[in-house]
């Protein structure tokens, strides 16, 4: 059964990923997308002129958002556009705020005559902050965000609960390959180093996470849809479970697939977020939901991808 999406943030890093696969399923969609760093990476869905629509604005603008909802009646909404990590939010309070909670919320509270969309909201799980050795961090977990990015996500996530009709999923640290490439997260970052400079001096490295693909990601989405009536109003963590690792664990997997490459410990730095914690993923899993790209994979994938991405433009700072 197809249906019809709005995708905000639809040309980001995830979107661009995700919107194709929803595309190659049958279903029609629109993306609102401001294009911050001037991308073009839907440009392919344009092969796809009856179900693919593409807004170039702001999720900001309500008479915008009144037009989309009222032409297109969307009856899923996922609301993608963010300002995204702690270094960004930082850089600029205000926008971030407006953006990452007003703006979410603006989207989320629409309606289609009658009707209320469905939503599916992508949050983050650095949530949890600085988690309690031993034990994993579930859905049922105090969320204790630290930097002002998790304190934003963690408000939009309370709204977009409150207004019913919709499923958060909190992703894990996401990696892989995507047309709109991000460099600054954690997987992605340090393999690029690692082909590229050969070394890393990494701080904290005793700090663990949670990691997940971007297709498995993509393909989480699509799981909420088929089976929405059953998972609606609830949150659930997305990643993979074998892959709670530290950053020093996540060189030595690395060092794997690039023999030569050196890492360092140094007390150079610390991480805004402040995470550290073991992240449990069962209730997804209870679902039915599985992944389907391993951590192993995703650096392979990534070596092979830098022979193409060789510069820094690919960050969200």
């Amino acid at each position: 059964m197809t249906s019809r999406i709005l995708v905000t943030g639809g040309a980001g890093y995830i979107g661009s990923v995700l919107v194709p696969m929803l595309l190659s399923q049958g279903h029609r969609v629109i993306v609102l997308d401001n294009l911050m760093y001037d991308q073009t990476t839907l440009l392919d869905c344009f092969a796809f002129p009856d179900r693919f629509s593409f807004i170039r604005g702001d999720t900001r603008d309500g008479k915008l958002l009144d037009k989309i909802f009222k032409d297109f009646e969307p009856e899923y909404v996922f609301p993608l556009a963010a300002i995204v990590g702690a270094p960004a939010c930082d850089n600029d309070p205000l926008t971030s705020m407006t953006v990452n909670v007003d703006g979410t919320i603006k989207v989320c509270y629409r309606q289609t005559g009658s009707s209320t969309p469905k939503v599916i909201f992508p949050n983050t799980n650095s949530g949890y902050g600085i988690g309690t050795e031993g034990i994993d961090c579930t859905e049922e977990s105090p969320l204790r965000p630290i930097s002002l990015y998790g304190r934003q996500k963690v408000e939009a996530e309370k709204s977009v609960l409150k207004r019913g009709d919709s499923i958060v999923l909190r992703l894990a640290t996401v990696f892989g390959i995507s047309p709109r490439m991000r460099l600054d997260l954690l997987v992605n970052d340090f393999v690029y180093r690692a082909v590229n400079d050969k070394y890393l001096i990494l701080f904290e490295g005793h700090a663990k996470r949670n990691y997940i693909h971007i297709r498995d990601v993509a393909r989480a989405f699509m799981h909420c849809m088929e089976n929405f009536e059953v998972m609606k109003n609830q949150v659930y963590n997305l990643g993979l479970s074998d892959a709670n690792l530290s950053k020093l664990e996540l060189c030595e997997e690395i060092k794997k697939q690039i023999t030569s490459f050196c890492f360092f410990e140094a007390d150079i730095g610390e991480d805004p977020d402040k995470r550290n914690y073991i992240v449990s993923n069962r209730k997804i899993k209870n679902t039915g939901f599985n992944t389907q790209h391993s951590l192993c994979n995703g650096i392979a994938e990534l070596i092979k991808g830098y022979q193409i991405v060789r510069n820094n433009k690919y960050m969200n700072i």
